[in-house]
């Protein structure tokens, strides 16, 4: 296989401008497509089948939910939780027990369980697919099917 020469590997880089460019149009668009999914599924279609378990096109709309809107995606979130007052708590800062520290108080934490239902961890699943949303707020797992997420309240965010 012929390595590429210094010239050919410098005509294809980029700089930085063009870079962050292709980032925020790449962003634009998944943005659209996360509005345009949303808007279809509130205007028609529904999130929830007849036996109460999440459709498909609810679960890609969490999988592709944009990383700008994070707090009203758990918002949403709770909405479609199977037994959210059973397994689904909130609090603004609170205790770390497995760092055995406090939590800021500008950290709002989700304590969320899924019962063991299947409609629950397939949401669970669709949320580990949103790269952004698993790897900014995911805190903790559970055996049992309980998870911890922190998210930055909105009006602390500068």
């Amino acid at each position: 296989m012929k390595q590429p020469n210094t010239e050919e590997i410098a005509k294809k880089r980029i700089s930085y401008e063009e870079m962050k460019k292709s980032a925020e149009e790449l962003d634009k668009k998944a943005y659209k497509k996360f509005k345009n999914l949303q808007k279809k599924l509130t205007d028609s279609e529904g999130f929830l089948d007849e036996d109460g378990y999440p459709t498909e096109s609810c679960l890609k709309l969490i999988s592709i939910w944009h990383w700008s809107e994070l707090e009203s995606c758990f918002t949403f979130i709770k909405s479609i939780w199977h037994l959210a007052s059973w397994g689904w708590c909130e609090e603004d800062g609170g205790h770390d027990t497995w760092l055995n520290q406090g939590v800021a108080s500008n950290i709002h934490r989700y304590h969320i369980s899924t019962a063991g239902w299947s409609g629950n961890e397939s949401i669970i699943r669709a949320m580990q697919k949103n790269m952004m949303l698993w790897h900014s707020c995911w805190v903790q797992s559970r055996r049992g099917g309980h998870y911890i997420f922190e998210l930055e309240k909105e009006e602390d965010k500068v």
